[in-house]
């Protein structure tokens, strides 16, 4: 039997678990916080499998979509003096009051995308007698990466400006401003291989919330619903983890002491969710020499939460409406010109939708 047809076998096979067992549980609205795993539901048509008794919504799992627009305003600035400045792809296009970063670069900003960190490096190393910047955005997966290159040494003329974000403690204050209403929580897979199972631990236990760690396949995303509808069906509220070939309970030990090394944990600005405690990192004050915002004297920007007027996102983040709600989906927001971060990112929920659909292919 090949892969594709195990696979198919096996979607079967839960899809017909789950119907079972919704039948035995009560209604149940399961939220992932990962654009990886709201692309899986929508390629594969996942939700289309669901019963009526189960909805699954994506939350804050875009990093793109909830970075502050003063952090990029903040790069923009550096730019505009001359500094190069560097970050991943879906960062650029994301639109500000001052435009883009994309479009900074299409007038002849020294602007660029990179796909790991060692880019910044070697680009610096080439580059000795410029300034630049890497701005390092996202959640725990990308931070770590982060911490190792600062760990490591980088070189005289580059610097960070970071804007990295950390997930369970995120979800844990929205949970408890009753911002989200959900019954479940599937956690995502990459963010869990750095920080581990148990650190998803508070949210089961304070909230009394089922969270189930997944990986991104169709069959594990609906395992993971299977899980979560067996404890609802049975009166339990645990922590399991279906990714045990990549996650461990403890996660990364190297990666969580470099996070420690290089970071302190924060209270940052989540676009449209607001200022949120203890949920952002930020370089230690005794790595100044490698902040970008001290070395060039950043003025900092208000870090305003709002999004575009009119923008949906927010809602969408927190599962208070689909992509399809917002009154610009489509109409003046789409993957091609986007006005809402969502749209940005192909990890972003409105883009996602744009392009597979949100309930089948």
């Amino acid at each position: 039997m090949g892969d594709d047809t195990a696979r198919r076998v096996r979607v079967e096979a839960l899809a017909a678990e789950i119907a079972r067992l919704a039948a035995q549980a009560p209604p149940t609205r399961i939220m992932h916080v990962c654009g990886s795993h709201e692309h899986s539901l929508c390629r594969w048509g996942l939700r289309s499998l669901l019963p009526e008794s189960v909805e699954l919504i994506g939350g804050p799992g875009c990093p793109v979509c909830v970075c502050p627009e003063s952090d990029i305003l903040a790069a923009l600035s550096l730019a505009e003096r001359g500094v190069k400045v560097l970050t991943y792809g879906d960062m650029l296009r994301v639109p500000t009051r001052r435009g883009s970063l994309a479009e900074a670069a299409a007038h002849g900003a020294p602007i660029d995308l990179v796909y790991s960190p060692a880019d910044a490096v070697r680009i610096a190393l080439a580059e000795p007698d410029r300034e630049v910047v890497f701005f390092a955005v996202g959640f725990e997966t990308t931070a770590a990466p982060t911490a190792a290159l600062v760990a490591a040494g980088l070189p005289p003329n580059l610097t960070i400006l970071c804007s990295h974000r950390l997930t369970p403690s995120a979800m844990e204050l929205l949970l408890g401003s009753g911002e989200i209403a959900i019954d479940a929580l599937i956690a995502p897979g990459h963010v869990s291989v750095v920080i581990g199972v148990e650190a998803w631990r508070p949210l089961v236990d304070r909230y009394h919330l089922p969270c189930v760690v997944a990986g991104f396949g169709p069959d594990d995303v609906l395992a993971a619903v299977a899980n979560i509808l067996a404890q609802r069906a049975d009166g339990r509220v645990e922590l399991h983890n279906t990714y045990s070939s990549v996650v461990a309970q403890d996660g990364n030990p190297r990666a969580l002491a470099l996070l420690d090394q290089v970071f302190e944990v924060a209270a940052v600005v989540w676009r449209g969710l607001g200022r949120l405690a203890g949920t952002g990192l930020l370089l230690r004050a005794a790595l100044v020499e490698v902040d970008a915002r001290a070395r060039h004297r950043l003025v900092a920007e208000p870090a305003e939460n709002v999004m575009p007027a009119g923008c949906g996102c927010a809602q969408v983040m927190l599962g208070q409406i689909t992509p399809p709600e917002c009154p610009l989906y489509e109409s003046v927001c789409s993957p091609s010109d986007p006005y809402g971060p969502c749209m940005v990112s192909a990890e972003g929920t409105c883009y996602i939708w744009k392009q597979f659909g949100g309930v089948a292919v």
